[in-house]
Parts: C-alpha cells; sequence; structure tokens
C-alpha cells in the first residue's frame, strides 16, 4: 500500500511539533505527516513526493510566512495538482485574503490560530474524504 501524505507549513516550529501530534494522535501510521518551515520548502517536499509517486491527499499551511504567503503558497501547488485539499491556518489572515484564496484555489477550509484538535481532526476527515 501506497504511503499518503499530509503536509503542514509554518515558518513557527512548535506550531508544526503541535500539528504533527495531533495528527498522529489521531490518525497513527494511516498517513505521513510531512513538515515544512517555508512554502519553498513545502514546494521542495511536494516535488520530492511527486516524483516517487507519493500522493499528498491534504496541506495545512501558515497563511503569514517569511518569503511567500500561504495564499501564494496555495495557489502555486493548485496550479499543478488541483486534487489536493487545502486548508489555511492563520491567526493572521485578513478576510479579504481568505476569500481571495477560498475562490482561486479551492480552499477547503480557514482555520484561525489558536485552533482546537477536535476542530483540525473534523477539518483533516471533511478534506480526506473517501481517504479517511
Amino acid at each position: 500500500m501506497s504511503k499518503k501524505v499530509i503536509l503542514c507549513v509554518d515558518d513557527e516550529q512548535i506550531i508544526l511539533k503541535s500539528l504533527r501530534d495531533q495528527i498522529t494522535r489521531n490518525f497513527g501510521r494511516q498517513y505521513l505527516c510531512e513538515l515544512a518551515e517555508s512554502a519553498d520548502e513545502a514546494l521542495e517536499i511536494i516535488e520530492e513526493l511527486n516524483e516517487d509517486d507519493i500522493d499528498i491527499l491534504v496541506i495545512v499551511s501558515d497563511w503569514l510566512m517569511p518569503d511567500m504567503k500561504g495564499d501564494e503558497f496555495l495557489l502555486k501547488v493548485h496550479q499543478q495538482f488541483p486534487q489536493i485539499t487545502k486548508v489555511l491556518l492563520s491567526g493572521q489572515a485578513d478576510e479579504e485574503a481568505i476569500e481571495r484564496t477560498r475562490q482561486q484555489v479551492n480552499l477547503h477550509r480557514y482555520l484561525p490560530k489558536p485552533w482546537d484538535e477536535a476542530t483540525l481532526i473534523e477539518v483533516l476527515k471533511s478534506g480526506l474524504g473517501g481517504n479517511a
């Protein structure tokens, strides 16, 4: 069985660790949880996984990151991989950015920081659809 991936992108390690811990606690080894500290690092991971024929099912991305904001990152991903479910996670995204992301990248959900684990898992399960 090929591994399926949930990719989390945030410039804060504590956020990434929290996301990884919550995903692992709720999904066990059902999915690999990849972490990236920047949009550029995430794009490299996506390219490597794609080359290895490993499916990324969901991307959870922060909005406010250095170099490239989450909406711009998700747009780049969407142009190449429209089938990936995209979740925007942020405490600082403005309504205009959220709405633009919804329209341009078929945003699955926006989660405000701080989030609660139950909501995160519900959003991931709905985003995974038949893969959950």
